[in-house]
Protein backbone atom coordinates (compact mmCIF):
# COMPACT_ATOMS: atom_id res chain seq x y z
CA UNK A 1 0.00 0.00 0.00
CA UNK A 2 1.10 3.79 -0.82
CA UNK A 3 0.31 6.82 0.93
CA UNK A 4 0.43 9.36 -2.00
CA UNK A 5 -3.45 10.30 -2.20
CA UNK A 6 -3.13 13.72 -0.95
CA UNK A 7 -0.36 14.33 -3.54
CA UNK A 8 -2.27 13.18 -6.31
CA UNK A 9 -5.55 14.73 -4.94
CA UNK A 10 -3.87 18.15 -4.90
CA UNK A 11 -1.91 17.99 -8.08
CA UNK A 12 -5.73 17.18 -9.65
CA UNK A 13 -7.02 19.97 -8.14
CA UNK A 14 -4.37 22.63 -9.29
CA UNK A 15 -4.38 21.10 -12.73
CA UNK A 16 -8.46 21.66 -12.72
CA UNK A 17 -7.84 25.13 -11.52
CA UNK A 18 -5.34 26.34 -14.04
CA UNK A 19 -7.41 24.84 -16.86
CA UNK A 20 -9.78 27.57 -15.86
CA UNK A 21 -9.67 30.50 -18.38
CA UNK A 22 -8.34 33.15 -16.36
CA UNK A 23 -10.93 35.98 -17.69
CA UNK A 24 -13.61 33.19 -16.01
CA UNK A 25 -12.22 33.82 -12.59
CA UNK A 26 -15.36 35.97 -10.87
CA UNK A 27 -14.68 37.50 -7.22
CA UNK A 28 -18.33 38.71 -6.97
CA UNK A 29 -19.42 35.25 -5.72
CA UNK A 30 -22.48 35.29 -3.27
CA UNK A 31 -22.19 35.03 0.02
CA UNK A 32 -22.46 31.84 2.63
CA UNK A 33 -25.89 33.11 3.78
CA UNK A 34 -27.29 33.22 -0.10
CA UNK A 35 -28.35 29.81 -0.13
CA UNK A 36 -30.72 29.68 -3.89
CA UNK A 37 -28.14 30.34 -6.23
CA UNK A 38 -30.22 29.22 -9.05
CA UNK A 39 -30.03 32.65 -11.20
CA UNK A 40 -26.59 33.62 -10.12
CA UNK A 41 -24.66 32.54 -13.21
CA UNK A 42 -26.92 34.98 -15.43
CA UNK A 43 -26.85 37.53 -13.20
CA UNK A 44 -23.08 37.54 -12.41
CA UNK A 45 -21.87 39.99 -15.41
CA UNK A 46 -19.70 37.33 -16.73
CA UNK A 47 -21.99 35.79 -19.73
CA UNK A 48 -23.53 38.16 -22.61
CA UNK A 49 -26.96 38.47 -23.08
CA UNK A 50 -26.82 36.42 -26.00
CA UNK A 51 -24.61 33.71 -23.58
CA UNK A 52 -28.01 34.03 -21.62
CA UNK A 53 -30.47 33.40 -24.14
CA UNK A 54 -28.41 30.50 -25.54
CA UNK A 55 -28.22 28.99 -22.31
CA UNK A 56 -31.91 29.36 -21.41
CA UNK A 57 -32.84 27.63 -24.75
CA UNK A 58 -34.51 24.34 -24.04
CA UNK A 59 -32.64 21.56 -26.34
CA UNK A 60 -35.58 21.44 -29.11
CA UNK A 61 -35.17 25.07 -30.20
CA UNK A 62 -30.84 25.17 -29.36
CA UNK A 63 -30.80 21.94 -32.17
CA UNK A 64 -33.02 23.86 -34.55
CA UNK A 65 -30.99 27.06 -34.00
CA UNK A 66 -27.76 25.15 -35.10
CA UNK A 67 -29.26 23.22 -38.07
CA UNK A 68 -30.43 26.74 -39.31
CA UNK A 69 -26.78 27.81 -38.65
CA UNK A 70 -29.04 30.89 -36.81
CA UNK A 71 -26.23 30.26 -33.98
CA UNK A 72 -22.73 28.57 -34.24
CA UNK A 73 -21.36 26.00 -32.62
CA UNK A 74 -18.64 28.02 -31.15
CA UNK A 75 -21.11 30.37 -29.58
CA UNK A 76 -22.78 27.99 -28.09
CA UNK A 77 -20.05 25.88 -26.36
CA UNK A 78 -18.70 28.81 -25.37
CA UNK A 79 -21.95 30.08 -23.66
CA UNK A 80 -22.97 26.78 -21.90
CA UNK A 81 -18.88 26.29 -20.65
CA UNK A 82 -18.63 30.25 -19.54
CA UNK A 83 -21.89 29.13 -17.18
CA UNK A 84 -20.57 25.88 -16.47
CA UNK A 85 -17.32 27.63 -14.88
CA UNK A 86 -19.61 30.06 -13.20
CA UNK A 87 -21.34 26.93 -11.61
CA UNK A 88 -17.98 25.37 -10.86
CA UNK A 89 -17.10 28.45 -8.58
CA UNK A 90 -20.68 28.64 -6.52
CA UNK A 91 -18.81 27.75 -2.79
CA UNK A 92 -20.30 25.52 -0.44
CA UNK A 93 -21.86 27.17 2.86
CA UNK A 94 -18.35 27.34 4.65
CA UNK A 95 -16.55 24.69 2.49
CA UNK A 96 -15.12 24.54 -0.82
CA UNK A 97 -17.41 23.08 -3.27
CA UNK A 98 -17.29 22.30 -7.05
CA UNK A 99 -19.98 20.75 -9.84
CA UNK A 100 -17.36 19.74 -11.71
CA UNK A 101 -15.02 17.22 -12.17
CA UNK A 102 -12.71 18.14 -15.11
CA UNK A 103 -12.64 20.53 -18.16
CA UNK A 104 -12.54 19.35 -21.43
CA UNK A 105 -13.56 22.15 -23.73
CA UNK A 106 -13.25 20.81 -27.35
CA UNK A 107 -14.73 23.21 -30.19
CA UNK A 108 -15.52 21.29 -33.41
CA UNK A 109 -16.43 23.18 -36.75
CA UNK A 110 -16.98 19.97 -38.64
CA UNK A 111 -20.56 18.68 -36.83
CA UNK A 112 -22.31 16.30 -38.35
CA UNK A 113 -26.15 14.93 -37.90
CA UNK A 114 -29.06 17.06 -36.86
CA UNK A 115 -27.75 17.56 -33.78
CA UNK A 116 -24.98 19.80 -34.44
CA UNK A 117 -22.63 21.02 -32.30
CA UNK A 118 -24.46 20.70 -28.99
CA UNK A 119 -22.39 20.65 -25.75
CA UNK A 120 -23.14 17.38 -24.00
CA UNK A 121 -21.39 16.89 -20.24
CA UNK A 122 -20.38 13.70 -19.29
CA UNK A 123 -20.51 11.62 -15.56
CA UNK A 124 -16.66 11.16 -14.32
CA UNK A 125 -16.71 7.48 -15.60
CA UNK A 126 -17.71 7.90 -18.74
CA UNK A 127 -14.07 7.43 -20.74
CA UNK A 128 -12.91 9.98 -23.61
CA UNK A 129 -9.41 8.79 -25.04
CA UNK A 130 -6.25 10.76 -23.36
CA UNK A 131 -8.79 12.11 -20.38
CA UNK A 132 -8.98 10.62 -16.60
CA UNK A 133 -12.16 9.46 -15.27
CA UNK A 134 -11.46 9.40 -11.49
CA UNK A 135 -14.78 7.70 -10.45
CA UNK A 136 -13.81 10.16 -7.50
CA UNK A 137 -10.14 7.64 -6.32
CA UNK A 138 -7.13 10.00 -5.89
CA UNK A 139 -6.13 6.74 -6.85
CA UNK A 140 -6.99 6.91 -10.13
CA UNK A 141 -5.68 10.23 -10.75
CA UNK A 142 -3.16 10.38 -13.79
CA UNK A 143 -4.83 6.94 -15.13
CA UNK A 144 -5.75 8.46 -18.67
CA UNK A 145 -7.97 6.02 -20.79
CA UNK A 146 -6.65 4.46 -23.45
CA UNK A 147 -9.82 4.90 -25.51
CA UNK A 148 -13.20 6.10 -25.73
CA UNK A 149 -16.18 4.86 -23.94
CA UNK A 150 -18.77 3.43 -26.92
CA UNK A 151 -20.98 6.20 -26.16
CA UNK A 152 -18.53 8.92 -26.63
CA UNK A 153 -17.95 7.57 -30.11
CA UNK A 154 -21.73 7.83 -30.48
CA UNK A 155 -22.17 10.90 -29.60
CA UNK A 156 -19.26 12.35 -31.50
CA UNK A 157 -20.54 10.54 -34.42
CA UNK A 158 -24.04 12.75 -33.63
CA UNK A 159 -22.01 16.19 -33.48
CA UNK A 160 -22.04 16.38 -29.86
CA UNK A 161 -19.28 18.50 -28.27
CA UNK A 162 -18.23 16.99 -24.86
CA UNK A 163 -16.74 19.65 -23.07
CA UNK A 164 -17.18 18.90 -19.17
CA UNK A 165 -16.93 15.52 -16.79
CA UNK A 166 -18.94 16.72 -13.67
CA UNK A 167 -18.52 15.44 -9.91
CA UNK A 168 -19.59 12.09 -7.97
CA UNK A 169 -19.09 10.44 -4.84
CA UNK A 170 -16.25 8.15 -4.12
CA UNK A 171 -16.67 4.69 -5.31
CA UNK A 172 -20.02 5.83 -6.75
CA UNK A 173 -22.87 4.06 -4.88
CA UNK A 174 -23.71 7.13 -2.79
CA UNK A 175 -26.92 8.94 -2.94
CA UNK A 176 -24.99 12.03 -2.50
CA UNK A 177 -21.93 13.54 -3.56
CA UNK A 178 -18.37 13.50 -2.06
CA UNK A 179 -15.40 12.76 -2.86
CA UNK A 180 -11.56 13.52 -1.53
CA UNK A 181 -10.14 14.86 -4.70
CA UNK A 182 -12.78 17.16 -5.55
CA UNK A 183 -14.77 17.93 -2.88
CA UNK A 184 -18.70 18.04 -2.71
CA UNK A 185 -21.62 19.15 -4.82
CA UNK A 186 -23.97 21.04 -3.34
CA UNK A 187 -27.81 21.64 -4.46
CA UNK A 188 -28.18 25.15 -6.46
CA UNK A 189 -31.81 25.65 -5.40
CA UNK A 190 -30.34 25.29 -1.56
CA UNK A 191 -26.66 25.38 -0.93
CA UNK A 192 -27.54 23.96 2.45
CA UNK A 193 -28.68 20.58 0.98
CA UNK A 194 -27.59 17.77 -1.47
CA UNK A 195 -27.70 17.44 -5.00
CA UNK A 196 -28.32 13.73 -4.22
CA UNK A 197 -26.28 11.25 -6.11
CA UNK A 198 -23.97 9.71 -7.76
CA UNK A 199 -24.57 11.70 -10.86
CA UNK A 200 -24.98 14.82 -8.43
CA UNK A 201 -22.40 16.71 -10.37
CA UNK A 202 -24.86 16.36 -13.49
CA UNK A 203 -28.14 17.53 -11.73
CA UNK A 204 -26.47 20.17 -9.96
CA UNK A 205 -25.04 21.49 -13.74
CA UNK A 206 -27.81 20.92 -15.73
CA UNK A 207 -30.24 22.82 -12.88
CA UNK A 208 -27.50 25.99 -13.36
CA UNK A 209 -27.72 25.47 -17.06
CA UNK A 210 -24.07 24.83 -17.20
CA UNK A 211 -25.24 21.81 -19.31
CA UNK A 212 -28.37 21.19 -21.98
CA UNK A 213 -27.66 17.64 -21.48
CA UNK A 214 -25.70 15.08 -19.30
CA UNK A 215 -25.07 11.50 -19.38
CA UNK A 216 -25.10 10.34 -15.93
CA UNK A 217 -25.64 6.71 -14.93
CA UNK A 218 -28.33 4.72 -12.49
CA UNK A 219 -27.51 1.74 -10.79
CA UNK A 220 -29.99 2.50 -7.89
CA UNK A 221 -31.47 5.86 -8.52
CA UNK A 222 -28.04 8.20 -9.38
CA UNK A 223 -29.72 9.28 -12.18
CA UNK A 224 -32.91 10.09 -10.74
CA UNK A 225 -32.12 10.98 -7.52
CA UNK A 226 -30.02 14.50 -8.53
CA UNK A 227 -32.52 15.11 -11.17
CA UNK A 228 -35.63 15.12 -8.57
CA UNK A 229 -33.24 17.03 -5.96
CA UNK A 230 -32.41 19.65 -8.60
CA UNK A 231 -35.23 19.77 -10.40
CA UNK A 232 -34.12 18.41 -13.34
CA UNK A 233 -35.63 15.92 -15.84
CA UNK A 234 -33.75 12.38 -15.87
CA UNK A 235 -34.20 9.30 -17.50
CA UNK A 236 -33.08 5.87 -16.37
CA UNK A 237 -33.80 3.60 -19.71
CA UNK A 238 -34.19 0.01 -19.14
CA UNK A 239 -31.03 -2.45 -19.34
CA UNK A 240 -29.37 -2.96 -23.14
CA UNK A 241 -30.74 0.31 -24.86
CA UNK A 242 -27.63 2.74 -23.82
CA UNK A 243 -23.98 1.46 -24.69
CA UNK A 244 -22.28 1.08 -21.50
CA UNK A 245 -18.91 -0.51 -22.80
CA UNK A 246 -15.74 1.50 -22.08
CA UNK A 247 -17.08 3.25 -19.69
CA UNK A 248 -15.59 2.67 -15.79
CA UNK A 249 -17.72 1.62 -13.17
CA UNK A 250 -17.44 0.14 -9.22
CA UNK A 251 -18.72 -3.56 -8.93
CA UNK A 252 -17.08 -4.56 -12.52
CA UNK A 253 -18.19 -8.36 -12.86
CA UNK A 254 -21.82 -7.73 -10.85
CA UNK A 255 -23.91 -7.93 -14.09
CA UNK A 256 -27.08 -9.40 -12.21
CA UNK A 257 -27.97 -6.08 -11.57
CA UNK A 258 -26.41 -3.20 -13.87
CA UNK A 259 -25.66 0.04 -13.86
CA UNK A 260 -27.16 1.94 -16.62
CA UNK A 261 -26.28 5.41 -18.77
CA UNK A 262 -29.13 7.93 -19.29
CA UNK A 263 -29.41 11.80 -19.98
CA UNK A 264 -30.30 14.48 -17.71
CA UNK A 265 -31.88 17.33 -19.09
CA UNK A 266 -34.17 21.04 -18.36
CA UNK A 267 -36.99 19.46 -21.17
CA UNK A 268 -37.94 15.72 -21.49
CA UNK A 269 -37.37 16.89 -25.36
CA UNK A 270 -33.71 16.76 -24.19
CA UNK A 271 -34.31 13.32 -22.56
CA UNK A 272 -35.82 12.08 -26.05
CA UNK A 273 -33.59 13.66 -28.76
CA UNK A 274 -30.94 12.21 -26.65
CA UNK A 275 -32.24 8.30 -26.51
CA UNK A 276 -33.53 8.82 -30.19
CA UNK A 277 -29.59 9.84 -31.42
CA UNK A 278 -27.92 7.18 -29.36
CA UNK A 279 -30.54 4.79 -30.40
CA UNK A 280 -30.24 5.52 -34.27
CA UNK A 281 -26.28 4.64 -34.00
CA UNK A 282 -26.80 0.97 -33.70
CA UNK A 283 -25.02 0.74 -30.55
CA UNK A 284 -25.33 -3.06 -30.87
CA UNK A 285 -22.32 -3.06 -33.00
CA UNK A 286 -20.50 -1.96 -31.12
CA UNK A 287 -21.45 -3.20 -27.59
CA UNK A 288 -22.45 -6.66 -26.98
CA UNK A 289 -24.52 -5.65 -24.35
CA UNK A 290 -26.91 -3.81 -26.33
CA UNK A 291 -30.18 -5.18 -27.82
CA UNK A 292 -30.82 -5.08 -31.31
CA UNK A 293 -33.34 -2.64 -31.01
CA UNK A 294 -33.76 0.99 -32.55
CA UNK A 295 -36.19 3.99 -31.56
CA UNK A 296 -39.86 2.60 -31.93
CA UNK A 297 -42.19 5.24 -32.91
CA UNK A 298 -44.73 2.31 -32.25
CA UNK A 299 -43.82 2.45 -29.20
CA UNK A 300 -43.62 6.06 -28.74
CA UNK A 301 -47.21 6.41 -30.32
CA UNK A 302 -48.37 4.32 -27.67
CA UNK A 303 -50.00 1.93 -29.93
CA UNK A 304 -50.57 -0.69 -27.17
CA UNK A 305 -51.51 2.31 -24.55
CA UNK A 306 -55.05 3.47 -26.35
CA UNK A 307 -52.93 5.63 -28.46
CA UNK A 308 -52.65 7.36 -25.43
CA UNK A 309 -56.34 8.96 -25.39
CA UNK A 310 -57.28 7.69 -22.04
CA UNK A 311 -54.76 6.58 -20.06
CA UNK A 312 -55.00 4.70 -16.37
CA UNK A 313 -52.16 5.76 -14.55
CA UNK A 314 -51.41 4.18 -10.84
CA UNK A 315 -50.58 6.12 -8.49
CA UNK A 316 -47.98 4.90 -5.68
CA UNK A 317 -48.88 7.21 -2.35
CA UNK A 318 -45.89 4.87 -0.22
CA UNK A 319 -43.76 2.03 -0.30
CA UNK A 320 -45.49 -0.05 2.46
CA UNK A 321 -42.84 1.00 4.74
CA UNK A 322 -42.11 5.09 4.66
CA UNK A 323 -44.36 7.97 4.02
CA UNK A 324 -43.19 10.56 2.17
CA UNK A 325 -43.05 14.86 3.33
CA UNK A 326 -45.41 16.86 2.74
CA UNK A 327 -44.09 18.66 -0.44
CA UNK A 328 -43.92 14.86 -1.88
CA UNK A 329 -47.68 14.27 -1.01
CA UNK A 330 -48.47 17.50 -2.43
CA UNK A 331 -46.64 16.88 -5.84
CA UNK A 332 -48.74 13.58 -6.09
CA UNK A 333 -52.19 15.08 -5.46
CA UNK A 334 -50.86 17.70 -7.98
CA UNK A 335 -50.54 15.09 -10.50
CA UNK A 336 -53.60 12.95 -9.87
CA UNK A 337 -55.59 16.11 -10.39
CA UNK A 338 -54.00 16.96 -13.62
CA UNK A 339 -54.41 13.83 -15.24
CA UNK A 340 -57.75 13.91 -14.03
CA UNK A 341 -58.62 16.84 -15.57
CA UNK A 342 -56.90 16.08 -18.65
CA UNK A 343 -59.05 13.32 -19.03
CA UNK A 344 -57.13 10.44 -18.23
CA UNK A 345 -57.72 8.05 -14.87
CA UNK A 346 -55.98 7.44 -12.06
CA UNK A 347 -55.98 4.43 -9.36
CA UNK A 348 -53.78 3.62 -6.39
CA UNK A 349 -50.67 1.41 -7.42
CA UNK A 350 -50.42 -1.13 -3.86
CA UNK A 351 -46.48 -2.18 -4.16
CA UNK A 352 -45.36 -5.33 -4.02
CA UNK A 353 -42.72 -6.56 -1.83
CA UNK A 354 -40.49 -3.72 -2.16
CA UNK A 355 -38.44 -3.98 0.71
CA UNK A 356 -37.49 -7.69 -0.07
CA UNK A 357 -36.99 -6.70 -3.74
CA UNK A 358 -34.59 -3.93 -2.46
CA UNK A 359 -33.07 -6.00 0.41
CA UNK A 360 -32.09 -8.60 -2.63
CA UNK A 361 -30.81 -5.58 -4.47
CA UNK A 362 -28.44 -4.37 -1.82
CA UNK A 363 -27.24 -7.76 -0.84
CA UNK A 364 -26.43 -8.23 -4.16
CA UNK A 365 -24.52 -4.92 -4.18
CA UNK A 366 -22.99 -6.08 -0.85
CA UNK A 367 -21.51 -9.17 -1.73
CA UNK A 368 -17.87 -8.20 -3.07
CA UNK A 369 -18.17 -4.19 -2.50
CA UNK A 370 -16.07 -3.87 0.16
CA UNK A 371 -13.48 -5.84 -1.82
CA UNK A 372 -13.62 -3.66 -4.79
CA UNK A 373 -13.45 -0.90 -3.00
CA UNK A 374 -10.49 -1.76 -0.90
CA UNK A 375 -8.45 -3.00 -4.01
CA UNK A 376 -8.75 0.66 -5.42
CA UNK A 377 -8.41 2.81 -2.36
CA UNK A 378 -5.16 0.43 -1.53
CA UNK A 379 -3.36 2.01 -4.77
CA UNK A 380 -2.61 5.25 -3.09
CA UNK A 381 -3.81 4.61 0.55
CA UNK A 382 -6.60 6.73 -0.02
CA UNK A 383 -9.39 6.31 3.44
CA UNK A 384 -12.54 4.91 1.88
CA UNK A 385 -15.32 7.78 3.03
CA UNK A 386 -17.66 5.85 5.84
CA UNK A 387 -20.24 9.10 5.96
CA UNK A 388 -21.67 11.84 3.48
CA UNK A 389 -21.79 14.22 7.01
CA UNK A 390 -20.01 17.19 6.67
CA UNK A 391 -16.32 17.21 8.08
CA UNK A 392 -17.05 13.38 9.66
CA UNK A 393 -16.60 11.37 6.36
CA UNK A 394 -14.13 9.14 7.24
CA UNK A 395 -16.48 8.42 10.81
CA UNK A 396 -18.74 5.15 10.83
CA UNK A 397 -22.45 5.93 9.25
CA UNK A 398 -25.23 3.20 10.77
CA UNK A 399 -27.04 4.50 8.00
CA UNK A 400 -25.12 3.64 5.20
CA UNK A 401 -26.44 1.70 2.31
CA UNK A 402 -23.48 -1.43 2.05
CA UNK A 403 -22.82 -2.66 4.98
CA UNK A 404 -24.08 -6.35 4.73
CA UNK A 405 -20.95 -9.29 4.60
CA UNK A 406 -19.61 -10.44 1.48
CA UNK A 407 -21.62 -13.73 0.42
CA UNK A 408 -20.07 -17.28 -0.73
CA UNK A 409 -21.30 -18.05 -4.66
CA UNK A 410 -24.00 -20.29 -3.71
CA UNK A 411 -25.37 -17.22 -1.69
CA UNK A 412 -24.97 -15.68 -4.43
CA UNK A 413 -26.50 -17.46 -6.44
CA UNK A 414 -29.97 -17.96 -4.42
CA UNK A 415 -29.87 -13.93 -4.25
CA UNK A 416 -30.28 -14.07 -8.04
CA UNK A 417 -32.66 -17.06 -8.31
CA UNK A 418 -35.06 -15.04 -5.49
CA UNK A 419 -34.33 -11.84 -7.38
CA UNK A 420 -35.84 -13.77 -10.73
CA UNK A 421 -38.55 -14.76 -9.18
CA UNK A 422 -39.84 -11.43 -7.51
CA UNK A 423 -39.35 -9.88 -11.26
CA UNK A 424 -41.88 -12.75 -12.03
CA UNK A 425 -44.14 -11.92 -9.28
CA UNK A 426 -44.14 -8.50 -10.06
CA UNK A 427 -45.03 -8.49 -13.95
CA UNK A 428 -48.34 -10.49 -12.54
CA UNK A 429 -48.99 -7.84 -10.05
CA UNK A 430 -49.19 -5.37 -12.96
CA UNK A 431 -50.99 -7.47 -15.31
CA UNK A 432 -53.76 -8.58 -13.19
CA UNK A 433 -54.31 -4.27 -12.75
CA UNK A 434 -56.39 -4.59 -15.86
CA UNK A 435 -59.48 -5.60 -14.07
CA UNK A 436 -59.55 -2.52 -11.96
CA UNK A 437 -58.39 0.44 -14.58
CA UNK A 438 -61.61 0.25 -16.64
CA UNK A 439 -59.72 0.20 -19.90
CA UNK A 440 -58.98 -3.44 -20.58
CA UNK A 441 -55.40 -3.12 -20.45
CA UNK A 442 -53.14 -3.22 -17.43
CA UNK A 443 -51.96 0.58 -15.87
CA UNK A 444 -50.31 2.20 -18.17
CA UNK A 445 -47.49 3.53 -15.97
CA UNK A 446 -46.96 4.29 -12.71
CA UNK A 447 -46.10 7.63 -10.90
CA UNK A 448 -44.32 7.32 -7.83
CA UNK A 449 -42.16 9.08 -5.46
CA UNK A 450 -38.31 9.67 -6.17
CA UNK A 451 -37.59 9.60 -2.38
CA UNK A 452 -39.67 9.74 0.77
CA UNK A 453 -37.89 13.48 0.51
CA UNK A 454 -37.00 16.36 -1.47
CA UNK A 455 -33.14 17.70 -1.02
CA UNK A 456 -32.52 16.81 2.56
CA UNK A 457 -29.54 18.90 4.62
CA UNK A 458 -25.63 16.66 3.40
CA UNK A 459 -25.17 13.94 5.22
CA UNK A 460 -28.87 12.82 5.51
CA UNK A 461 -29.77 11.27 2.05
CA UNK A 462 -30.44 7.35 4.13
CA UNK A 463 -33.29 5.81 1.72
CA UNK A 464 -33.07 4.55 -1.82
CA UNK A 465 -35.75 2.23 -1.78
CA UNK A 466 -38.41 4.61 -3.98
CA UNK A 467 -35.24 4.15 -6.62
CA UNK A 468 -33.35 1.29 -6.19
CA UNK A 469 -36.90 -1.10 -6.62
CA UNK A 470 -37.16 -0.32 -10.17
CA UNK A 471 -33.48 -1.28 -10.91
CA UNK A 472 -33.89 -4.14 -9.33
CA UNK A 473 -37.40 -4.97 -11.69
CA UNK A 474 -35.49 -3.06 -14.82
CA UNK A 475 -38.23 -1.21 -15.07
CA UNK A 476 -37.71 2.53 -16.88
CA UNK A 477 -38.54 5.67 -15.30
CA UNK A 478 -38.22 9.14 -16.23
CA UNK A 479 -38.19 11.84 -13.38
CA UNK A 480 -40.29 14.85 -13.84
CA UNK A 481 -40.17 17.91 -11.75
CA UNK A 482 -43.63 19.35 -10.24
CA UNK A 483 -42.85 22.11 -7.95
CA UNK A 484 -40.81 23.62 -5.09
CA UNK A 485 -40.74 23.05 -1.26
CA UNK A 486 -43.30 26.26 0.45
CA UNK A 487 -43.60 26.31 4.06
CA UNK A 488 -46.67 28.01 3.64
CA UNK A 489 -48.11 25.04 1.66
CA UNK A 490 -46.05 22.44 3.15
CA UNK A 491 -46.20 22.71 6.79
CA UNK A 492 -45.55 19.27 9.00
CA UNK A 493 -48.28 17.34 9.35
CA UNK A 494 -49.06 15.74 13.05
CA UNK A 495 -47.15 12.50 13.29
CA UNK A 496 -49.27 9.39 11.80
CA UNK A 497 -49.10 6.02 13.21
CA UNK A 498 -45.81 4.73 11.68
CA UNK A 499 -44.94 2.18 9.42
CA UNK A 500 -41.41 1.46 11.16
CA UNK A 501 -38.55 2.60 13.16
CA UNK A 502 -37.03 4.55 9.81
CA UNK A 503 -40.98 6.13 8.71
CA UNK A 504 -40.50 7.79 12.24
CA UNK A 505 -36.57 9.03 12.22
CA UNK A 506 -37.74 10.40 8.50
CA UNK A 507 -41.20 11.96 9.70
CA UNK A 508 -39.00 14.08 12.38
CA UNK A 509 -36.54 15.04 9.97
CA UNK A 510 -38.74 17.45 7.93
CA UNK A 511 -38.91 20.75 8.75
CA UNK A 512 -40.68 23.51 6.35
CA UNK A 513 -37.65 26.33 6.61
CA UNK A 514 -35.08 23.62 6.72
CA UNK A 515 -36.18 22.43 3.01
CA UNK A 516 -37.62 25.87 1.43
CA UNK A 517 -37.29 26.25 -2.20
CA UNK A 518 -36.00 22.59 -2.78
CA UNK A 519 -37.10 21.01 -5.79
CA UNK A 520 -40.49 18.26 -5.69
CA UNK A 521 -39.87 15.57 -8.11
CA UNK A 522 -41.67 12.59 -9.43
CA UNK A 523 -41.15 9.52 -11.39
CA UNK A 524 -42.95 7.75 -14.38
CA UNK A 525 -42.27 4.26 -14.61
CA UNK A 526 -43.27 1.58 -16.81
CA UNK A 527 -42.62 -2.18 -17.68
CA UNK A 528 -39.40 -3.23 -18.83
CA UNK A 529 -38.32 -2.33 -22.63
CA UNK A 530 -40.89 0.31 -22.70
CA UNK A 531 -38.82 3.43 -23.00
CA UNK A 532 -40.19 5.36 -25.78
CA UNK A 533 -44.22 4.71 -23.89
CA UNK A 534 -42.98 5.56 -20.77
CA UNK A 535 -41.01 8.79 -22.41
CA UNK A 536 -44.19 9.58 -23.65
CA UNK A 537 -46.31 9.08 -20.61
CA UNK A 538 -43.61 11.74 -18.72
CA UNK A 539 -44.78 13.98 -21.55
CA UNK A 540 -48.35 13.28 -21.17
CA UNK A 541 -48.05 13.82 -17.62
CA UNK A 542 -45.73 16.49 -17.64
CA UNK A 543 -48.25 18.48 -20.05
CA UNK A 544 -51.04 17.85 -17.47
CA UNK A 545 -49.06 19.49 -14.59
CA UNK A 546 -48.26 22.47 -16.88
CA UNK A 547 -51.74 23.24 -17.74
CA UNK A 548 -53.38 22.39 -14.09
Amino acid sequence: MTSNWKSLAAAKKSSQQASIPKEWTLTNLPSSDELNVLTFPENCGLLTLKEVEITNTHVDVLLNKLANAEWSSVAVTTAFAKRAIVAHQLPLVKLSAHCMASIIYIFKNDMAHFEIGLPVSLKDQVNIKGIESTMGYASWVGRYAERNAVLVDVLEALGAVLYVKTNIPQTLMWPETFNLVFGRTVNPSNRSLTCGGSSGGEGALVALKGSPVGVGSDIGGSIRIPSSLCGTYGFRPSTGRVPYAGSVNSLEGQDTLPSVLGPISNSIHGLKVFIQGVLSQKSWLRDPLVIRKGWSEEQYNLIEHGGGKQLCFAIMWNDGSIVPHPPIMRGLEMAKNALIKAGHKVIEWKPLDHKTTVDIGLSIFSAGAEEDFAAVSAESGEPLIKSMVPEKELESDPTALLTKAPLSAYQLWQLHKKKQELRQSYLEHWLATANETGTGRPVDAIIAPVAPFTAVPHGKYSYVRYTMVWNVLDYPALVIPVSRVDPALDVKKPAHEFLSDSDKSIYELYEPETFKDAPIGLQVVGRTHEDEAVIAMAEIVDTALKAF
